[in-house]
């Protein structure tokens, strides 16, 4: 069974959830707090962590933070701000994804067997390397290469990077990587927005320039050589 981790301060809601997600068959566990949600998951690592942002003492924000600079576990942010300024926030803190309170639970599944499904997956793993310059993908061995020096990247990165790179120069609408990547047939296309800005600061030398990742105005993204 899934392992689900749930990071939230509010009893009525983390209960309802770990009620409902039980019901779709996950093992929840529950933790009022993002410092023993961050000691919980040292102490035994679940398959997925959601996290609520409007914590007591360190901030859903931070907690992602240092989860992403442990692993690369599956992170969903279940919160009730929907501003556009905390979902990308969240999201450059190294959040997989975003949804807004109140959740159905039936959704919230089926973004966790998605996530899931992309953690166990790579579109291209038949190929050993694909070359861009002095950007290497390495799809089998899931690493990423600039002029030799490995580049950390997270599982989401690595599968837009690898989808992009499966095509290359041919550009891809942000519609088309979200149901490619994320596995969804409609969705918030800022989930794509925010990657693509993480992958640029860790594979370009001026992000603000990129050579390889490149915007198509109006249409999309596009890696090119």
């Amino acid at each position: 069974m899934e392992q689900v981790l749930l990071i939230e301060d509010d009893d009525r809601i983390r209960l309802s959830l770990t009620l409902g997600l039980e019901d779709e068959g996950y093992t929840v566990r529950g933790t009022a707090t993002a410092e023993e949600g961050l000691r919980e998951q040292r102490r035994s690592p679940a398959d997925t962590v959601l996290v609520d942002l409007m914590l007591p003492g360190v901030d859903g924000y931070e907690c992602i933070r240092q989860l992403r600079a442990r692993d690369d576990v599956p992170i969903v942010v279940v919160s009730a701000r929907d501003d556009t300024h905390d979902i990308v926030a969240a999201l450059e803190a190294g959040a997989d994804d975003y949804l807004v309170k109140p959740v159905a639970v039936k959704e919230l599944s089926a973004r966790l067997r998605a996530l899931r499904r992309r953690a166990r997956a790579s579109s291209v793993a038949a190929v050993t390397a694909l070359v861009f310059g002095d950007l290497e993908i390495r799809p089998e061995a899931g690493e990423v290469a600039v002029r030799g020096e490995p580049v950390a990247v997270t599982r989401t990165e690595f599968r837009l990077l690898c989808e992009l790179a499966e095509h290359p120069g041919r550009v891809l609408s942000r519609a088309q990587l979200l149901e490619r990547v994320w596995e969804y047939a409609y969705g918030d296309e800022r989930l794509v927005d925010v990657h693509i800005g993480r992958l640029r600061q860790k594979i370009e030398d001026d992000p603000a320039a990129p050579r390889h990742l490149v915007t198509v105005r109006g249409m999309g993204y596009k890696l090119q050589r």
